[in-house]
């Protein structure tokens, strides 16, 4: 640990490290990230730096197009090019802690672009409690506050072009599995099934490291979000907000979110899971 980590813990377990000021390479598209996250039995439930994606930073909130600016990391996915290394990365930045508790941590962050011109405000709150013998709960909280002298554009790879349902960006979980994961909804499996929907939770499984099974019950989509998923390229989840098409935060208005990520030990069924999202206990 150092100065600019920070640890959540339940009832003295410690089960996520957040990474408040990573020094990475400004193409990674440095910000804020969980990494590692773990189930109350140790077992690793993220990826940082993986070798198909060395930007994919556990878990974070980050968008590829914030008015031009590259926030994701890696290349730029630009209209009728490509994927392109274009010099256009930008950083999240820390700029004040409100809350440094074991249990809760809340702070204050700049959207930056390559200049360090402030694109956006952000005030962001993480939490962990326990929620049954196996599981945890992330809830994460954040208000996204455009400048009051101009609108604020959000893109993705989508919105820019790119076929396949890449409309990635938002509240994006790299997740781990060491045998092909598995995704699923109330009323849907699969991820061309689950990729681009707005059911109200969905239900990551996976296998860690460890060899060892685990599952992640993810909910809180906001007007317009989408699910992004992927567990045939790699294991991931997001919180897509311009899954297909570019959103806007009008001069001086805020974007909120707020989503909850349950994380258990095993590999739950279908009606486990709709009882962790409706608020129970495993």
């Amino acid at each position: 640990m150092t100065e600019n980590d920070r640890q959540l813990s339940v009832d003295g377990v410690p089960v996520a490290r957040y990474v408040v000021d990573p020094a990475i390479d400004p193409r990674h598209g440095p910000r804020p990230y969980l990494h590692p996250v773990r189930t109350l039995g140790g077992t690793v439930v993220t990826d940082a730096f993986p070798a198909d994606h060395l930007w994919h930073l556990g878990a974070s909130l980050a968008v590829q197009d914030v008015d031009g600016t590259n926030l994701w990391g890696g290349r730029t996915y630009v209209r009728d090019a490509g994927y392109t290394w274009r010099d256009d990365h930008g950083r999240i930045a820390h700029t004040r802690w409100e809350v440094r508790d074991p249990q809760r941590l809340a702070h204050r962050l700049e959207w930056r672009d390559r200049d360090a011109t402030v694109l956006l405000t952000e005030r962001r709150e993480l939490a962990a409690r326990r929620v049954g013998e196996r599981a945890w709960a992330l809830d994460i909280a954040y208000a996204l506050t455009a400048p009051a002298d101009r609108d604020v554009h959000l893109g993705s790879p989508a919105t820019n072009g790119r076929p396949g349902g890449a409309g990635y960006g938002g509240f994006f979980w790299r997740a781990v599995s060491a045998t092909p994961a598995r995704v699923c909804t109330a009323t849907a499996e699969g991820e061309d099934a689950v990729n681009g929907s707005t059911a109200p939770w969905l239900a990551f499984s996976g296998t860690g490291p460890d060899g060892a099974a685990y599952t992640l019950v993810l909910a809180g989509l906001a007007e317009g979000d989408r699910w992004f998923v992927r567990t045939a390229m790699y294991p991931g989840v997001c919180v897509a907000f311009a899954f297909d098409r570019p959103r806007v935060i009008a001069a001086g208005a805020t974007r909120t979110g707020r989503h909850r990520v349950v994380v258990t030990d095993g590999a739950l069924d279908r009606d486990a899971a709709a009882a962790l999202a409706a608020g129970g206990t495993v």
